[in-house]
């Protein structure tokens, strides 16, 4: 489908696959690949797998197009965290199937997901914003004080504090770590259970469920368009 994002469907589970550079990085071209392929799998009906290549899921925003002037960086940010409510928001299951490292806004891509897989291995997963020197946005607070554990938020959000796949997994940012070895079929098993559940009682419970969260990042988007401006 892409060259930043390719996309197989089989057995009713499309497997989306980042391929950007070492890091993995995420573009504006990266986001709109990722919609183009979400709209796909929408009208495929299609469970979702979100994956990287080996050893990292993303690193983050391009930091190219962060460091290009303040009106790049609050469209990606803007783009991104719009992604983000998109993800959680679907109509589908979505689990991402985490291959490594997953840092910042690949870090908030296992937050916008309905089930997240690891592997084991020297992996770092986590939100780093202020280790880097950015300011967290508002969306993501939220995200992470929605879907991470409360003994972890502060430490993960305030601190800048990076976890292993099994600390990643008592914070919230995991559902299951496995080794390396069985990520696309413990993937896969999840997806042909969920493929079992009822997808418009699925979708509606979802909506229902994040109701309030997804109000909260509306609001937000817009605070972080007034504040990164």
């Amino acid at each position: 489908m892409s060259e930043l994002i390719s996309y197989q469907l089989e057995d009713g589970i499309a497997t989306l696959t980042l391929s950007n550079g070492k890091v993995n990085a995420i573009s504006p071209d990266v986001i709109a690949a990722f919609n183009a392929a979400l709209d796909r799998a929408e009208q495929d009906r299609a469970i979702v797998i979100i994956t990287g290549q080996p050893g990292i899921l993303s690193g983050g925003y391009d930091l190219k197009v962060m460091t290009s002037g303040p009106q790049n960086a609050v469209a990606l940010v803007a783009a991104g965290s719009t992604l983000a409510r998109r993800m959680l928001a679907h109509p589908y299951p979505i689990i991402v199937a985490c291959p490594g490292h997953a840092v910042a806004k690949g870090a908030f891509i296992l937050l916008s997901a309905d089930y997240r897989i690891g592997v084991e291995g020297p992996f770092n997963i986590g939100l780093n914003e202020v280790q880097i020197g950015m300011t967290m946005h508002h969306v993501g607070i939220e995200l992470a004080r929605d879907r991470l554990r409360k003994s972890a938020f502060h430490r993960s959000v305030i601190n800048g504090e990076m976890f292993d796949p099994h600390g990643a997994l008592d914070a919230g940012f995991l559902d299951k770590v496995v080794p390396i070895e069985h990520l696309q079929e413990a993937a896969r098993a999840a997806a042909l259970q969920l493929k079992k559940i009822n997808m418009t009682a699925h979708r509606n419970t979802k909506l229902k469920v994040r109701k309030a969260l997804l109000e909260t990042l509306d609001a937000a988007i817009e605070l972080d368009k007034q504040h990164l401006a």
